[in-house]
C-alpha cells in the first residue's frame, strides 16, 4: 500500500475511534442538556485538527519511533558491539554485558517524560494552585528521573528475565511506606505524576524498546517479556516525586533549624 493511501486509511480509522467521543459529548449536550452548543465552528473545526493530528501521529509511530525504538535495542545487543566480534559470544553474554542498554534505556525514559506535554500541563497547573511551592522544572526533573529509572530497571528485568511481579510488589510496598510518612499535599500529585508518563511520546519509544530488546535478546520472549517497561515507567516517578518533597521538606526543616539557633 503506498504512502498516501496508508495515511487515508489511518485516517478513516481514526474517525471511527473517535466516533463515540463525539456522539456522546454531542448527544449529552442536545439531549440532556438541551442546549446549543456555544462556538459550534470552533468545536467543528477542533475535531478536525485532532483527527488530522491523530492520524499523522499514529503514521508517524509506524513509520519513525516504532522502527527506531526496535533497532536501537538490535545495535545495543548485537554481540559484534559488545565483543567486538562474533565468534562464541551469544552464548557467554551475561546481564553485566548489556550495560548501554540500561544507559540508553535510562536516557530514553528521562528524555522522553521531559518531552511530554501531559507533564507540562500537570506541572503548571500544579504551580498554579500551589502558588509556586511546586516548580514547574522541579517536578518534571522528579517525574523523568523516575520514569528513566523505571525503564532501565525494565530492560534490566528483561534481559535477566526476571518475573515482572516481583519488580511490582516490590516498588508498590514502597510507595505505600512513603505515602505514610511523604507530606499530604504531594500524595496525590505524586500518584497522578506516574500516570502522565503514558502519553504520546514515552509510550511508543518504550514500548518498542521493549519489544525490540526481548525479541534480540537470547532466551526471552516479546509477548511474556517484551511487554511491561509501561508499568515501571507509572510506578518509579510516584516514589521520586515523593522521595523530591520528602528530601525538601527535610531540607526546610534543618534550614528552619539552623535559623532558630542562630536567632538564639
Amino acid at each position: 500500500m503506498s504512502a498516501p493511501f496508508h495515511i487515508l486509511h489511518t485516517l478513516f480509522d481514526t474517525v471511527f475511534d473517535v466516533l463515540p467521543i463525539v456522539i456522546i459529548i454531542f448527544g449529552f449536550q442536545l439531549l440532556v442538556i438541551r442546549r446549543p452548543i456555544p462556538n459550534l465552528r470552533k468545536v467543528v473545526f477542533g475535531f478536525v485538527y485532532v483527527l488530522l493530528g491523530l492520524a499523522f501521529f499514529l503514521e508517524g509511530l509506524e513509520i519513525a519511533l516504532f522502527p527506531i525504538g526496535k533497532l536501537m535495542a538490535q545495535q545495543l545487543t548485537d554481540p559484534a558491539f559488545i565483543y567486538g566480534q562474533v565468534e562464541s559470544a551469544i552464548q557467554t553474554m551475561q546481564w553485566r554485558d548489556y550495560v548501554y542498554v540500561y544507559v540508553f534505556a535510562a536516557a530514553i525514559g528521562f528524555s522522553t517524560t521531559i518531552a511530554e506535554p501531559a507533564l507540562l500541563a500537570v506541572a503548571i497547573k500544579a504551580k498554579e494552585v500551589s502558588a509556586g511551592a511546586i516548580s514547574i522544572w522541579g517536578l518534571r526533573i522528579a517525574v523523568a528521573i523516575g520514569a528513566g529509572l523505571g525503564v532501565a530497571l525494565g530492560t534490566f528485568r528483561i534481559v535477566t528475565g526476571t518475573p515482572l511481579h516481583y519488580f511490582i510488589i516490590a516498588g508498590y510496598i514502597i510507595v505505600i511506606i512513603q505515602t505514610a510518612f511523604a507530606p499530604k499535599t504531594i500524595i496525590a500529585l505524586a500518584y497522578d505524576s506516574g500516570g502522565v508518563t503514558t502519553s504520546t511520546v514515552t509510550v511508543p519509544l518504550v514500548t518498542a524498546l521493549g519489544l525490540g530488546l526481548a525479541s534480540t535478546v537470547p532466551g526471552r520472549s516479546a509477548l511474556l517479556d517484551g511487554f511491561g517497561l509501561i508499568a515501571f515507567t507509572c510506578l518509579f516517578p510516584i516514589i521520586t516525586v515523593m522521595g523530591y518533597a520528602q528530601i525538601s521538606e527535610w531540607r526546610q526543616k534543618v534550614a528552619s533549624k539552623r535559623t532558630h539557633s542562630t536567632g538564639e
